[in-house]
Formats: structure tokens, sequence, C-alpha cells
């Protein structure tokens, strides 16, 4: 192979995000005319009921005219999502190992309530 084309293939700067089951890798690329894009591949890992496991990836090339749409587009989005939700994870996954410290107090203070009623009856009116 040509060195320009092993150029081609080679990743300039990387950088990963781990998250979870997830790793992002952000790489950027080298056009065949020498510019810069980037990739972003999203990488998730799959464990089969015998231990074995396989990872689907998806990836997204973008290129610098887009950059500027793109992060707009972007940012929009996320800003729309943290307006509307906040920033708490909220799904039955997390939920059902994960209780929040309102539901501990809700709890506890019905715990409390059915104690308290029960203890209050007076054996006098039997």
């Amino acid at each position: 192979m040509e060195e320009k084309e092993l150029m081609d293939q080679e990743e300039i700067y990387s950088k990963v995000l781990r998250a979870g089951r997830r790793t992002y890798f952000f790489d950027v690329r080298s056009t065949k005319a020498g510019d810069y894009y980037l990739t972003i591949t999203e990488s998730k890992k799959f464990t089969h009921d015998d231990g074995s496991f396989h990872y689907k990836k998806h990836k997204i090339y973008l290129y610098k005219e887009d950059f500027s749409a793109f992060k707009e587009n972007l940012d929009e989005m996320m800003n729309y999502i943290i307006e509307e939700k906040g920033t708490e994870v909220i799904s039955e996954r997390h939920q059902k190992d994960f209780k929040r410290e309102e539901d501990v107090l809700v709890e506890n203070s019905a715990e409390k309530t059915s104690t308290e009623s029960f203890t209050d009856v007076s054996f006098d009116d039997i």
C-alpha cells in the first residue's frame, strides 16, 4: 500500500467516551485531498447466554462544511431535552435499581403513618 493510502486510513486525533455498555469513538481522519473530517462511532456490547459477546457499531461521518449546522442542531436538541426533562435519567431500566430520595421519604412517611394509626387504637372501644 502506498504511504498516502496508509495516511488516509490513519486516525489523526482520537478520543474515547465510555458510557456503560456503549463506547463512543471520536476520530479525526484525513481525506484523499488532505482535509480533515470527523467520524463518530457508537459501539455497543451484546452478551449471549453462553457468555460470548459481539459488538454492534454505528458510524457517522461529519465533514467541515456541516460542522456549524450539526453543532447548532445538536445543541438545540440537547438543550430542549434538559429544559423539558432535566438532567436526571428516567427509565424503567434505571428506576428498578435506583430509588430517588423523594421516593424513600414517601415510603418512610407511609410506613410511619400506618404504624401510628395502628398504635392509636383504643382497646376501651372493644
